[in-house]
């Protein structure tokens, strides 16, 4: 395999020697053309007129069941065996025992390896092992393009073609940069060992590398003694010190492959394994074998701690952690996930951080590598890896707008949020880092309308002590510089799990123990972060505002502990706050029905539209089967939003919005022309809303809505649209 040859040359030399050294009639491979077709490229027995004329799909005969699957198939009558098909003029349907593997990396099916012989034979493991062994070698060969003639375009490595992908959008924004692999494939010049010894001299060594860092992060103690977390890495470090493993991989060494190789070989075929069990935990566990299996290479390739980041970097990765990803920080220019959740851990960081998010873009980690070219478009929830021209210059053209209006919003920074009919509108950021509250500036945000205290909660590996909070919130209240700031105590549950808390198994989490919930039934979790919020104030004003409320009683019972903290820490010699708001969010329909003295007791209510309108529709906002089948638009919510206002208004109680529909002006306009007020979002949202809002008659707009609704219209998207086009401010949605 490491001679010199053409492309076809090697693979008519490979064939035969297989088929000689196994004793086949037989020895054929055959690569994936495109998503769906296999191409019969080489083959010592068959038909060889047939080669580049005969064609298979993934799915389709014994050869395309292997590729489907990601298995071999072995059997001594395979005219017998359901699926065989043969393909006309190959010449194969004299033969009746069959061996095939797939060529694969890293769970790409690149092709697949047949043997083949007249009589019945019954292939042993040694044979499969052996020819899985030359797959994985053909595997990366495929990639270095060895086996490429002229005109092999479509047999290519994937990593030389361009390639699109549609995804979810998590957070929008555009973004043109270079790939950062998160987890980067080790692409080798020579996959062969050409000294075995050093091989195996290479990896023993690297594999007891990777013992001690386990070991190590175990003796740190991280994790703040005994617990889940702890039992995970316990089995994490069996996984590193398991013999067998390295037992097969020091196997594939003396087969005659690099250690690179035969780290990654042993990581297919966990992967293609555990890909096929059914059980939840048991397929969670490749997570951890992918891992050491990644940190194995980084001590091949002599990396340790953190790889450089370069400029204009978009992290491409299978799924990541919110510390994992606070360790890049600001250096990214965008994230694309080929897992991943709107409302997971990540997507709240990227939100954070203000980079485009796009997520459940499949097989991107295999398409992609460190330095390619790549275009993300989180409006839309679209990535283009190595884009060619054309699409290169669209996309070119949709940033130099973006900041052409960036620019327009620059100049309305320090303007008010004032509509034509005179209508003050309230613009507040959300944040949930130190790293954002410089956009308090730089946005001409009012305040803080939301900061997420749960992040700081998230990103760790144990409970933050009541010192660290305290540091914590007197660092936003001191970068906030005297503008309200409104904390939402612990929102955790549903999809946010702490690293350090046993997770439950709810038949549905999003309904289940979480948020207040959790705060109301281990009241030592809220009073330690009360006790904290008000050492941090230090004697200045904030408010805090309690999430997923359903009842007034939990709100009252809340507020009470939060007075008595008050009261208790007044008591220890501490300053009292010049002033303390206490709130709550509207997340469930069935508190904008509470008794009126709730919102008399309430300092103020913000609506969390994202719950509220997965609740009101009954529609899981991570699905996206449902999810986008409803919107703010909806003439039913309008008007439940219009219900809430009023109630608010009669009791004189402030209300905001807080969510990701008013961060788009035209969702903005038809809520304040509902009659909400004060809108929170993220920092890049305020310049197009505020544009938008000092252009329109909210009058107008709300005479729209109305004709809508008594027209009896489902949604007022259409409409809205079509005045906005109308009114000439089209090009400001």
């Amino acid at each position: 395999m490491a001679e010199a040859g053409d492309g076809q040359q090697r693979m008519d030399a490979i064939v035969t020697l297989i088929a000689s050294s196994m004793s086949t009639e037989v020895c054929s491979i055959y690569l994936r053309r495109g998503d769906r077709k296999l191409e019969l490229c080489a083959t010592e027995g068959l038909n060889r007129d047939s080669v580049h004329r005969a064609f298979l799909l993934v799915g389709q005969g014994l050869v395309g069941q292997i590729a489907s699957r990601s298995e071999p198939i072995k059997t001594a009558d395979a005219q017998n065996t359901r699926g065989f098909q043969y393909i006309p003029g190959t010449g194969e349907e004299v033969y009746m025992s069959f061996l095939g593997v797939p060529i694969q990396r890293l769970g790409e099916v690149l092709g697949v390896l047949v043997v083949q012989n007249r009589e019945a034979r019954h292939y042993s493991e040694d044979d499969v092992h052996g020819l899985e062994v030359v797959a994985m070698l053909l595997a990366e060969m495929t990639e270095l393009g060895a086996f490429l003639g002229e005109g092999d375009a479509e047999l290519a490595g994937s990593h030389v073609r361009p390639y699109y992908a549609r995804g979810v959008s998590a957070q929008e924004g555009a973004a043109e940069g270079v790939v950062h692999l998160h987890e980067p494939r080790v692409m080798l010049a020579n996959p062969v060992a050409e000294d075995v010894e050093e091989e195996r001299r290479r990896l023993t060594e690297a594999v007891e590398a990777l013992r001690g860092e386990v070991d190590d992060l175990l003796a740190g103690d991280l994790l703040g003694g005994a617990g889940e977390h702890r039992d995970v890495l316990e089995a994490y470090r069996m996984f590193a010190n398991d013999k067998g493993w390295l037992r097969r991989m020091l196997a594939s060494v003396d087969s005659g492959l690099a250690a690179e190789v035969a780290v990654e070989r042993e990581q297919t075929a966990v992967r293609a394994r555990l890909a096929r069990i059914a059980d939840p935990y048991l397929r969670e566990r490749a997570h951890d074998l992918d891992d050491l299996a990644n940190k194995l290479m980084r001590h091949l390739a002599g990396e340790r701690g953190q790889r450089e980041v370069p400029p204009g970097a978009v992290l491409v990765a299978r799924n990541i952690g919110p510390g994992e990803l606070l360790d890049y920080g600001d250096r990214l220019a965008g994230v694309v996930l080929e897992e991943g959740a709107i409302g997971s851990h990540a997507a709240i960081v990227a939100r954070a951080l203000a980079i485009p998010l796009v997520i459940q873009v499949g097989r991107l980690t295999l398409e992609a590598r460190n330095g390619d070219p790549i275009l993300v478009d989180g409006d839309v929830g679209a990535v283009h890896l190595r884009p060619d021209d054309t699409i290169h210059g669209a996309f070119r053209e949709k940033l130099d707008m973006r900041a052409q209006a960036m620019e327009a919003w620059r100049a309305l920074r320090d303007e008010p949020a004032l509509t034509l009919d005179g209508q003050r509108v309230g613009l507040h950021m959300n944040a949930g880092l130190l790293t954002d509250l410089p956009s308090l500036e730089g946005s001409g945000a009012e305040g803080v309308g939301l900061y997420r205290t749960e992040l700081q909660f998230l990103i760790r590996a144990r409970v933050p002590l009541r010192s660290e909070q305290a540091a914590l919130y007197d660092r936003v209240l001191s970068n906030a510089r005297g503008k309200r700031v409104v904390f939402r105590t612990l929102d955790i549950g549903s999809d946010k799990v702490l690293p350090y808390m046993k997770r439950l198994e709810e038949p549905n989490p999003a309904l289940g123990w979480r948020a207040i919930r959790i705060s109301l039934d281990r009241p030592n979790i809220l009073k330690m972060q009360l006790q904290s919020l008000l050492r941090g104030a230090a004697g200045r004003s904030f408010a805090v505002m309690f999430p997923m409320v359903a009842q007034a009683s939990e709100f009252s019972q809340a507020r009470a502990m939060t007075l008595e903290q008050l009261e208790r820490h007044i008591r220890n010699g501490w300053p009292a706050p010049s002033r303390l708001e206490i709130g709550a969010m509207l997340e469930t329909p069935s508190l904008a029905f509470a008794p009126d003295h709730f919102f008399r007791e309430a300092d103020f209510i913000s609506i969390g539209g994202n719950d509220l309108k997965q609740f009101f529709f009954a529609a899981d906002r991570e699905n996206e089967r449902v999810r986008r089948r409803y919107d703010a638009f909806n003439a039913s919510y309008l008007s439940f939003i219009r219900m809430i206002v009023d109630r608010c208004e009669a009791h004189g109680t402030p209300l905001s919005y807080c969510g990701e529909d008013v961060g788009r002006p035209l969702e903005a306009m038809a809520l304040t022309a509902m009659g909400v007020r004060t809108l929170s979002m993220r920092p890049a949202s305020i310049g197009p809303v505020k544009r938008l809002l000092r252009s329109v008659d909210l009058r107008e707009v709300r005479g729209v809505i109305d004709a809508g609704i008594g027209r009896g219209d489902v949604n007022l998207r259409g409409a809205l649209a079509g005045w906005a086009r109308d009114a000439g401010v089209g090009d400001l949605l």
